[in-house]
């Protein structure tokens, strides 16, 4: 008997070395294609900022480009200086806070809406709801054209070349997506919740405020982050409705006035790009966790 328990535990230990040598494969493979991630996403920041660090004549020069030899932060200075890049970052900032405040009123009352307030239809709305995000932008500047004529024509009110007319249209592009967001993270909520509220005399309107909002918060930031990042970053509908330099937003200007003919200032655009990622980058770093939680309950639920 104790020469076959041995046997049977010599016989079990090829066993064990092989999952422990399966685990070191796997644990090398998912470093080595973590560190090929690191690497193609990385690039471009770091070229970035090495080359917002170099003065005209040296990124003239036929030099290594991954390589400073005089660091200078005159790009840095002379952009910042400038009254037109202020003004550019003023808009953006503007426009996003806007464009997020208008976003998360509608999305969240939609989506409590069509997730808890079921009606005939709510389902096929909701789906309706989502997939106009998919809509792409190039397909909506005619019809957005068309109602700003019609609009200047019988109310005599001009819409095109304000910053402030993309308060209007940004949130055909975030709405969808943060109602859809918001609709599975409210349908993740326990229907006990609700229905207890609305059982002690409390209104739709209480049971969304007092305990819908705050149970849903990392759904609420997660599409707070998504509607700031749309509004921050985008470039078609800036570049197509708006002309005049104190109308642009920080995307626009930044392409517009630095490059003039075949005249790139690649230090000065990179530098731009630099501080015009900054923001995003900022609020993805500290609410990153919310950021994944609630795009995980809104993709899974509902």
């Amino acid at each position: 008997m104790a020469n076959a328990a041995v046997s049977a535990g010599m016989a079990g230990r090829p066993v064990y070395g092989s999952i422990s040598r399966d685990r070191r494969w796997a644990l090398r493979w998912s470093y080595f294609f973590l560190v090929l991630f690191a690497i193609f996403f990385l690039m471009p920041p770091i070229y970035m900022l090495i080359t917002s660090l170099k003065s005209s004549a040296e990124i003239s020069a036929a030099q290594n480009p991954w390589w400073v030899e005089n660091p200078t932060l005159s790009n840095y200075v002379e952009l910042l200086t400038q009254n037109q890049f202020l003004v550019f970052f003023r808009n953006s900032a503007i426009v996003s806070v806007c464009v997020v405040a208008i976003s998360m009123v509608i999305s969240v009352s939609a989506a409590f809406a069509l997730a808890r307030m079921k009606f005939w239809g709510s389902a096929t709305l909701a789906t309706g709801v989502f997939l106009t995000y998919l809509i792409p932008d190039t397909l909506l500047f005619i019809p957005l054209f068309k109602m700003f004529a019609f609009v200047r024509e019988n109310l005599g009110i001009e819409l095109m070349n304000h910053w402030w007319t993309l308060i209007i249209i940004y949130p055909t592009l975030t709405v969808p997506f943060c109602t859809w967001i918001m609709i599975g993270y409210f349908a993740s909520i326990p229907k006990e919740l609700d229905e207890a509220a609305l059982i002690d005399g409390a209104t739709w309107m209480q049971t969304l405020t007092k305990i819908f909002i705050p149970v849903a918060l990392p759904g609420i930031i997660a599409a707070t982050i998504f509607a700031f990042t749309v509004s921050w970053a985008q470039f078609l509908y800036p570049l197509a409705f708006t002309t005049s330099t104190s109308e642009l937003v920080l995307p626009v200007g930044i392409v517009t006035t630095l490059i003039k003919g075949d005249v790139f200032n690649w230090g000065q655009i990179m530098t731009g790009a630099l501080l015009g990622a900054a923001p995003p980058l900022i609020i993805y770093a500290f609410l990153m966790d919310y950021y994944i939680a609630g795009l995980t309950a809104g993709a899974t639920k509902g």
